[in-house]
Parts: C-alpha cells; sequence; structure tokens
C-alpha cells in the first residue's frame, strides 16, 4: 500500500506497506510455472522446428517476483525470423495468456542477431501489457500493423542479456552460454542508464523500485556486480553514510514487509537521490 500526504510544510510524504512475498523461479509456485510452460508449449506449436529456447530474466530470475505486481519477463530465440501469421497467432496467445493473472514481457530474437552483436539489437516480435491495446485494434481491424513492421530495435535488450548471462534461467533449449553473446560494458551501461534517468525522475512516485534501482546501478558502476534489487539495497545499507543508509533500511524493511508501514520523509528522498547522483557522477 502507498498513501502519498502532505504536512504542514507542504512537502510529500510516503507512508508505504502491504504484504509481498517474492519468490525465485525455484521457488515461484505451480501456477508461474505452469503459465511459462503454457507460453512454451504454444509457442512451440506457433513455430515448431524454428525454436532454439525459451530463457527467463528479470524478477522471476533473480528472486524479486512479486505474484501480486511482477511481470514474468521471458526471452525465447528462434533460428529464422518469424512469419507475420507466426506473429498473429503469437499475438493471440499472448493477448490471451498474459494478466491471467500474471503479465507477461516477452521478446522474440533471431539467433543471426545475437551472433553479429549491435546496440540496440533487434527484435523480431515483442509483447507486453503496453502493448495490449496496439494489437488488440490491429487484430480488429485487421491491419496487423504491428505484425508487419519488420525488424525493431530495443535497447533495453542489452541489460536482458547481461542478467540472462549472469542470472537467467534456461527452461527449455539450448543452453544460455551457447545462444547468448558476451554483451559489452558499454552496451550494459547504455541500456540500464534509461531506467535510471527514469528512476531519478519518479522516486517520489515509486520510491521502492526506484530507489533500490539506483542503487543497482550505482553498484554496477563502481564494482561492476549484477545484482538485484534487493541484494542491491543490503549492499547500500551496509555501505551508504548513516544517513543514507538509514533511508535504504527504511526501503527494504519495506520490501521484505517486516515493519508494517513505514514512512519515508520527502527529504530523504531528495537526499538519497542526490547522493546518488553524485556518486554516479564520478564513473
Amino acid at each position: 500500500m502507498l498513501n502519498v500526504h502532505k504536512d504542514r510544510s507542504d512537502s510529500l510524504d510516503l507512508v508505504i506497506g502491504g504484504s509481498i512475498v517474492y519468490i525465485s523461479w525455484d521457488t515461484s509456485s505451480l501456477d508461474v510455472k505452469n503459465v511459462v510452460h503454457q507460453i512454451l508449449r504454444e509457442s512451440k506449436g506457433i513455430i515448431r522446428d524454428n525454436f532454439i529456447g525459451l530463457y527467463v530474466h528479470g524478477s522471476l530470475a533473480m528472486g524479486g517476483f512479486n505474484p501480486q505486481s511482477s511481470d514474468i519477463d521471458i526471452i525465447i530465440v528462434t533460428r529464422k525470423l518469424l512469419t507475420v501469421e507466426a506473429k498473429v497467432s503469437l499475438a493471440q496467445l499472448l493477448l490471451r495468456i498474459s494478466n491471467n493473472p500474471y503479465p507477461i514481457e516477452i521478446s522474440f530474437l533471431n539467433i543471426e542477431h545475437l551472433k553479429k552483436w549491435e546496440h540496440p539489437l533487434s527484435y523480431d516480435f515483442h509483447y507486453s501489457e503496453y502493448w495490449r491495446t496496439r494489437y488488440e485494434v490491429d487484430m480488429a481491424v485487421g491491419t496487423k500493423q504491428y505484425m508487419n513492421n519488420g525488424q525493431q530495435t530495443d535497447p533495453d535488450l542489452a541489460a536482458h542479456i547481461t542478467i540472462i548471462n549472469h542470472r537467467g534461467i534456461c527452461v527449455e533449449g539450448i543452453p544460455i552460454t551457447e545462444v547468448f553473446p558476451s554483451v559489452p560494458r558499454a552496451d550494459y551501461i547504455s541500456s540500464i542508464m534509461g531506467d535510471y534517468s527514469d528512476c531519478l525522475t519518479n522516486i517520489e512516485i515509486e520510491p521502492i523500485y526506484c530507489t533500490l534501482n539506483l542503487i543497482r546501478v550505482y553498484w554496477y558502476l563502481k564494482e561492476d556486480v549484477i545484482s538485484s534489487k534487493y541484494e542491491a539495497g543490503i549492499w547500500g545499507a551496509s555501505t551508504f553514510p548513516a544517513e543514507i543508509a538509514a533511508t535504504v533500511k527504511k526501503v527494504l524493511d519495506c520490501y521484505k514487509d517486516e515493519k508494517g508501514n513505514i514512512e519515508i520523509k520527502r527529504n530523504e528522498l531528495l537526499l538519497f537521490r542526490n547522493y546518488i547522483v553524485n556518486q554516479v557522477g564520478n564513473y
């Protein structure tokens, strides 16, 4: 639960709480695994021998999956480019499965693009709930605009593939080390800095996600560590100056739901943000 209110000085404070349970692929319920296996089974039924592998990344791979709100993040790799007909069938599949109950974010990548690394990387087909309306309209009017628009690029793929290389799950197919290239450090940094900038802007709106994600970016820049948000928070709480660490500990307490409702002052968030900006500026 997130409540926003104003104190006497009109500064925004945040009261955060609620029951949250975070899980990994290994500790996830059959409900979660069944959704992934359904996508695997039905996607293979559509693309058939074009399938190379299905790989889980993001929060489910790294132990930060919240069954109440997290996306299931997936990459499927194919041998050759998808036909428009296959994309239509995949869109229909994902419109039916996604958000029922877990939102799905999935990209289909061609193996040839992975062999010839470029940043931002091309993808063949993408679905997320952000794209739902586009596909629904496409289906309704029969234009196939978003299934027939050729190759697109996504700067986030450099981050996704780096996570797969370090923490990803091969659910079925050729092993990760035989499919995915090593992403150049500069490309990974380019990828994560977009989210970093968004978090600087949105820290008062999404204090938990943004605080922990900002630490995660800083930790990588400082020590090349690929971490989950929770792991980054633990590191920040144990290494930052006392006043900044106290704010991080509050965020972690909320993330773990150990103390119920937790009040975080607006000036605490801004002090934390300024500290991170100054530290990141050194790299």
